[in-house]
C-alpha cells in the first residue's frame, strides 16, 4: 500500500473506556487492537507509534507546568500512530477498524504537512480573523 501517492496521517487516541464496558471486554478488545496493530505495521499500512504515559509538561510563554492534566477527560491523548494511506478518507476507514472504538475511545485523524511553517500562510496556528 506504500506507493508514491501514498501520504502520512497521525491518528491520535482520544477518550476514555466506556464505564458500561466491562474490564475483561476491555482487556479482550485491547489484545485485539495489538493484533490488529501489528498486522498493519507487517502490511506497512501502519508506521511506530505509542501509548502517552500520564506524565506530561506544558511549556508556554510563561513557563514550564507539571500540574496536569492539562485536558478534560473527553479531550485526553492516549497515544499516537501514523497511517500510510491515499487519502484522509483512506486513512479514516483504516482507523474505523479500530478494535476498540465499540468501548468508549475515538480517533482523530491529521494529515502531516511537510512543508515547512510560515507566518505568511494559514495554518493550524493561524489566529482567527
Amino acid at each position: 500500500m506504500n506507493t508514491p501517492a501514498s501520504s502520512e496521517y497521525l491518528l491520535l487516541s482520544r477518550g476514555q473506556w466506556d464505564k458500561a464496558s466491562s474490564k475483561a471486554d476491555i482487556e479482550a478488545a485491547i489484545d485485539q487492537f495489538y493484533t490488529w496493530y501489528e498486522a498493519n505495521l507487517a502490511k506497512g499500512v501502519f508506521k511506530p507509534g505509542s501509548r502517552l504515559t500520564m506524565d506530561a509538561a506544558l511549556v508556554t510563554r510563561e513557563g514550564i507546568r507539571t500540574d496536569g492534566p492539562f485536558a478534560e477527560g473527553k479531550e485526553v491523548i492516549g497515544g499516537y500512530w501514523i497511517i500510510v494511506a491515499e487519502s484522509l478518507a483512506a486513512a479514516a476507514a483504516i482507523a474505523a477498524q479500530n478494535p476498540v472504538l465499540p468501548h468508549g475511545l475515538n480517533f482523530e485523524i491529521r494529515p502531516l504537512e511537510s512543508e515547512r511553517a510560515s507566518a505568511y500562510r494559514h495554518t493550524n496556528e493561524t489566529p482567527p480573523s
